[in-house]
C-alpha cells in the first residue's frame, strides 16, 4: 500500500490545519493508520492512530484534546485535524499504516509497514 500525505503548511500559533493520508488501494479491516512527526534535531514522535475496523482512536499526551484523527473508509483516507497549534508542533508529519495486532504497539514505528512521504507543518507568527 502506498500512502500519500498532504495538507501541511504555515500557520500562526492557535491556528488549525487538516492533514490527509490517502492509501493507494483499499486496506484490510485490521489496518491501523498512524501519524508520526519529526522536528529538526529531534527523534520521530508518535502522534495518533486509528483502527479501521472499529474506528478506535489513540493520541499522545502532547496532542490529546487538540488533535482529532478520523477516517473515511470509502475514500481510503485518514485525516488529522490539528487545532490550537503551537510552535512546538512544527515538524514533518508522516502517516504510516499496517496490520498492527494491539493498541500498545501503535506508538512504535517499526510495527508500521507502509509510510507516506511526509508533509511539513510550520507553526510560527
Amino acid at each position: 500500500v502506498q500512502l500519500q500525505a498532504s495538507g501541511g503548511g504555515l500557520v500562526q500559533p492557535g491556528g488549525s490545519l487538516r492533514l490527509s493520508c490517502t492509501a493507494s488501494r483499499e486496506t484490510s479491516d485490521y489496518y491501523t493508520t498512524g501519524w508520526f512527526r519529526q522536528a529538526p534535531g529531534k527523534e520521530r514522535e508518535w502522534v495518533s492512530a486509528i483502527r479501521k475496523d472499529n474506528g478506535m482512536t489513540y493520541y499522545s499526551d502532547s496532542v490529546k484534546g487538540r488533535f482529532t484523527i478520523s477516517r473515511d473508509s470509502a475514500m481510503n483516507t485518514v485525516y488529522l485535524q490539528m487545532n490550537s497549534l503551537k510552535p512546538e508542533d512544527t515538524a514533518v508529519y508522516y502517516c504510516a499504516g499496517g496490520p498492527i495486532p494491539q493498541p500498545r504497539y501503535y506508538s512504535e514505528a517499526h510495527w508500521y509497514d507502509d509510510w507516506g512521504q511526509g508533509t511539513q507543518v510550520t507553526v510560527s507568527s
